[in-house]
């Protein structure tokens, strides 16, 4: 096969004849972030249940509408991923962190110290995300607000929680660039290339911190990553203490 640019999308692929028998997965297009369409295209994408690969503040992600049951058993089954394990969503703003998570007892000045950021932060989860198949094994969500102009971009045309979890296959590196995920291409409605992301340093393979803001006045770290000793300053200079198993 080989590679053509055009105006829509960065990459074609075009494959050579071969035998009826054969089946070839058509390969995902590739848009540059970059393209004044990009965050539309995308909005089209997670709207028509389409399984995407976007840039964020920290690791590629994998990303498809929170709230489609089909979009998340085909983000589960691309990820080879066990049910059990929770994914996260994206939103847009502080308000919508409380639209679709338990927050009555953290106040604006502590969300917005976080958020946008490198951080996820874990609460009970709302009527409003009422999706079945989105981490049947645990009432709460993570929920995270990119420090990222492109992810911005798109849940706010989107204008509803975006599932997002890591670019690549379970207990595969997460993914600073989109040649790290090409083999799941075959299995993607797009992607979108932001480029090399987190300087390229493996360090930032972690991706966000996770931090359990479910209790009040308590924080627990789920997952040390990006960023992790100033979210932990910001939390104890709001009062919260930390659990500890």
């Amino acid at each position: 096969m080989n590679l053509l640019r055009n105006s829509s999308f960065r990459y074609i692929v075009r494959y050579k004849s071969t035998s009826p028998k054969m089946k070839i997965k058509k390969m995902a297009p590739v848009y540059l972030c970059s393209e004044e369409t990009s965050y539309s295209k995308a909005a089209e994408f997670l709207g028509s249940g389409q399984v995407i690969a976007v840039p964020t503040d920290t690791i590629y992600g994998l990303a498809c509408s929170a709230n489609c049951p089909e979009a998340i058993k085909k983000l589960y089954a691309i990820k080879g991923r066990d049910s059990a394990k929770p994914v996260a969503i994206c939103v847009t703003y502080i308000n919508d962190v409380r639209k679709w998570g338990e927050a009555e007892h953290l106040n604006d000045s502590l969300l917005s110290g976080l958020l946008p950021g490198p951080v996820t932060v874990v609460l009970e989860r709302t009527k409003y995300l009422d999706n079945p198949m989105l981490n049947p094994m645990t009432t709460k969500i993570g929920i995270r607000i990119p420090k990222h102009s492109f992810m911005n971009q798109v849940t706010k045309i989107f204008d509803m929680p975006v599932a997002l979890t890591s670019a690549n296959f379970s207990n595969e590196p997460s993914t600073l660039s989109i040649t790290e995920f090409q083999h799941l291409f075959g299995q993607l409605g797009a992607v979108f290339d932001g480029g090399l992301l987190s300087h390229g340093l493996d360090e930032n393979r972690t991706g966000s911190t996770v931090i359990d803001l479910s209790k009040q006045g308590h924080y627990k770290v789920i997952r040390r990553g990006i960023s992790y000793e100033n979210i932990v300053r910001i939390l104890n200079s709001h009062g919260l203490k930390s659990i500890i198993d």
